[in-house]
């Protein structure tokens, strides 16, 4: 016993310590300067006489209680309507992976009835007679994605290669009425970001690189939302309140890192991230969401010259500020459950999705005691009941929404088809391959070519979209059911093929590939090559090729990326970004109709840089912003180099296998049981027997664990191509894995197919708290491992009882002598 506790201390490090430490905050000041940020010119009215009349006869009545649990928002997995009649809390939000019940798939009335159910909760009467309804929030961001059925948009990059100001207004109009219909009155969009380094994996939610086109589309899809804003009205029951976010510079941060350092010059975070808010402050936007990103190693949600000086200040602001997931916590000297200081710096709503009880005690406390000063809390609680009061959600000037007809309505597929054709970049036509002419026999391929998650992305019913079915949108068509149609209409005919493979030889073959869906943290990547470990979809394309088969590439995906070895294996190449549920668009624009025309032409340019090699940022680019060809071109792309630029095997860092939530390109993270193996991406998933279950997790962030329960003997495994770890082996390198054991059972670790016993391991460690192992590779290459040829770095088999939360894991330098766990047996 003595024995095995001298070894769980030797390899066991408890608490979140021993964790990867946050990027060091990077030199230069992170003070604002009021006078030199832009001012809103002419902002809409979000409030009059008469609103703030009544605003101070109802903060006169309430108690610091109702007024503290204005400031708290809570999600809704984690409160039920009951609980408002204890914690008057005033707002309610549905994040990425919550459903009414639990259930992700509800319909727009059952959306509909559990708003309801809250607000008449929150109507009811508690002290001093006081009732204030609440504010409900979704992520509603390219379309009313969370609802099956609803139009479903393009992603915000296809919408800014569109470069169409007045679509872009029609959208958010059509999207606030299925928002309404289903009885929410506030969507947390539109993105502002400008990204700069397309590493950072939620570029697909920014419009453009250009300052300008995002101004532009900040004032229009603010009026798509909102609707014109007139004094002493409120705002009608086909709109809903938009969200300018996230501010501020998300799109900016050091290396293109989630929820990192923007390490730029106040003047550069001005002219480049700044832009679009002036424009959707003038347009009405009735909130702001802070970023979780750093400015200059200074948490924005903590940042006081931002949110308050320059914001509410200067630009005029007049509606709320809303916090990320949590984002509070990572201020300095915050947690979850307790921070002042974000709003004492001007956040005046906190989102504490599943944190909100903690945090309503701890901020009630802090207002009682002086910390929050009264006028600080006051001006909080004022700024939400102004956009309660625009919204109609009191009795004064009512406003109903929940008119669920609107939600897929006919009329808005045809604007979202519209969205998808125009949203189209051609970067490559040699030879006129494209439109495919009436009559051809047409081969199509690809995983994307009938995958609706593919066309969808992230932010699609679940957060990271990865499984999204046709079933979730029966009024779409994937890219394979428009081509069919399109090409059957012209007199042609059109066969699936997996693969590429045929019987006849086809005219043509249209490959449809690209990413796989992500959202945040999910998307991040070390280098701009597309497919750097296993190129299958190259392999594809030149099988095509080779058999004399002029080939067309549709691409899917959230970001230009370094596909010049793809591009030269096609005779046409469009940009298809990440359409959505409408694959007719795309069918519009590459099938020519009877008549030899295709139904709309090529009007979509490119909104970023697309990159001339894997280095990002883009310094030397392929193709420009604003490059695209029409039909009327004759340009032909020559080959282009497919020199890398950079050595992308250091960049992906093989070293490197599971981190925010997510296995880390080249490894695949699979479960296994005696009924086969079966991969893991963001889903909830359970092996073939049902033996082991894995589903995402918030730890520090959300969703940046996986969650393992073993109902009997089954594995998880990190897998990949081998990769050589000789050079680690040879410098004292150790297996690391960072995670929570939440139950404790047997267990053994396996690297390189050399297993070792973790059961007194696992037995030992803190309770629900992350803890660190670190085995020396040396032990596994004593056990007989070939660290030559890695291809398997982490498996971990354990049975019933087992139940661990995995964060982390990795190999990395070690100078303490660590000695080896027990060898398992069997």
């Amino acid at each position: 016993m003595r024995k095995a506790m001298a070894l769980a201390t030797a390899l066991l490090l408890a608490g979140s310590a021993g964790m990867a430490m946050a990027d060091s905050p990077a030199p230069g000041s992170a003070t604002v300067h009021p006078d030199r940020w832009p001012e809103a010119k002419s902002p809409a009215a979000i409030t009059d006489a008469a609103t703030e009349a009544r605003i101070d006869a109802l903060i006169a009545r309430m108690t610091i209680e109702q007024k503290v649990g204005q400031l708290i928002q809570a999600d809704i997995s984690t409160i039920t309507p009951k609980d408002l009649e204890t914690y008057p809390l005033g707002s309610i939000l549905a994040g990425g992976n919550s459903g009414p019940n639990g259930n992700e798939r509800s319909s727009a009335e059952d959306w509909a009835k559990l708003v309801g159910e809250f607000r008449a909760v929150s109507l009811q009467p508690q002290a001093n007679g006081v009732a204030i309804p609440i504010i409900f929030g979704v992520d509603a961001v390219h379309g009313h994605n969370n609802v099956p059925g609803a139009t479903l948009f393009p992603h915000n990059i296809g919408l800014g290669a569109a470069h169409d100001p007045e679509l872009i207004r029609r959208i958010g109009q059509v999207t606030a009425a299925e928002i309404a219909g289903s009885g929410i009155e506030w969507t947390f969009a539109p993105t502002l970001a400008v990204p700069q380094d397309l590493r950072w994996g939620r570029s697909y939610e920014g419009y453009a690189s250009d300052p300008k086109l995002v101004a532009d589309y900040a004032k229009a899809m603010v009026l798509g939302l909102q609707g014109p804003l007139v004094a002493g009205r409120s705002v009608d029951g086909t709109h809903v309140a938009a969200t300018a976010k996230h501010f501020l510079a998300d799109g900016g941060t050091f290396e293109g890192k989630d929820q990192g350092d923007a390490r730029i010059g106040e003047e550069e975070l001005i002219a480049k991230h700044a832009q679009g808010y002036p424009a959707a402050i003038d347009a009405g936007a009735l909130t702001v969401m802070a970023s979780f990103s750093s400015w200059n190693g200074v948490k924005n949600h903590g940042n006081k010259g931002l949110l308050t000086d320059a914001l509410k200040g200067r630009m005029g602001f007049q509606g709320f500020v809303v916090g990320d997931w949590n984002g509070h916590g990572q201020v300095a000297g915050c947690s979850v459950t307790d921070c002042p200081q974000t709003i004492m710096a001007g956040l005046d709503m906190i989102m504490a999705p599943d944190s909100w009880k903690g945090l309503y005690a701890s901020t009630l406390a802090e207002a009682k005691d002086g910390r929050i000063t009264a006028a600080r809390l006051d001006d909080a609680v004022r700024r939400i009941l102004r956009v309660k009061y625009k919204l109609g959600l009191f009795d004064v000037e009512h406003v109903d929404r929940g008119d669920v007809s609107a939600v897929g309505a006919p009329e808005h597929l045809a604007i979202a088809r519209e969205a998808v054709a125009k949203s189209l970049v051609l970067l490559k036509n040699n030879g006129g391959m494209l439109p495919i002419r009436p009559g051809a026999r047409v081969l199509v391929t690809g995983p994307g070519a009938d995958d609706m998650a593919m066309q969808a992305g992230g932010w699609t019913i679940s957060w990271q979209g990865t499984d999204v079915t046709h079933a979730d949108f029966p009024n779409g068509q994937t890219i394979w059911e428009a081509l069919d149609q399109a090409v059957r209409d012209a007199g042609g005919t059109a066969t699936l093929s997996e693969g590429g493979t045929y019987v006849e030889k086809p005219d043509v073959a249209v490959v449809v590939f690209g990413e796989r869906p992500y959202a945040e943290f999910q998307g991040d990547v070390p280098t701009l090559d597309y497919q750097p470990a296993e190129a299958k979809d190259l392999a594809v394309l030149k099988q095509l090729k080779a058999a004399g088969i002029p080939v067309v590439a549709v691409f899917l995906s959230g970001r230009p990326l370094f596909t010049n070895p793809e591009i030269n294996a096609a005779d046409a190449f469009v940009a298809a970004w990440l359409p959505g549920s409408q694959g007719a668009g795309v069918a519009e624009v590459l099938v020519a109709q009877r008549d030899g025309k295709a139904a709309r032409d090529f009007t979509g340019t490119l909104p970023f840089a697309w990159p001339a090699d894997a280095r990002s940022p883009i310094e030397k680019p392929e193709f420009p912003v604003g490059y695209g060809l029409t039909y009327a071109d004759r340009k032909t792309v020559p080959p282009l180099s497919e020199k890398l630029g950079v050595d992308v095997a250091a960049m992906l860092n093989v070293a490197n296998f599971f981190s925010g939530g997510r296995a880390r390109a080249p490894w695949l993270l699979s479960i296994t049981d005696g009924g086969g193996s079966r991969q893991v991406e963001s889903a909830p998933v359970d092996s073939s027997y049902g033996l082991l279950a894995t589903r995402s997790v918030d730890v520090a962030a959300q969703e940046d664990g996986k969650s393992f329960v073993w109902t009997g003997p089954a594995s998880f495994r990190l897998a990949g191509p081998p990769a050589d770890m000789t050079r680690q082996l040879n410098n004292s390198f150790a297996l690391r894995i960072d995670w929570r054991i939440d139950a404790a059972g047997p267990a053994t670790l396996a690297f390189g197919g050399k297993a070792f016993d973790l059961t007194a391991l696992v037995a030992a460690a803190p309770a629900g708290k992350v803890a660190t192992i670190k085995i020396p590779l040396r032990c596994f290459a004593d056990a007989g491992a070939d660290l030559a040829h890695v291809d398997s770095p982490v498996t971990i088999t354990g049975d019933k009882g087992l139940a661990v939360t995995l964060v982390n894991t990795n190999v990395e330098a070690v100078g303490e002598n660590l000695a080896c766990p027990p060898a398992a047996h069997g």
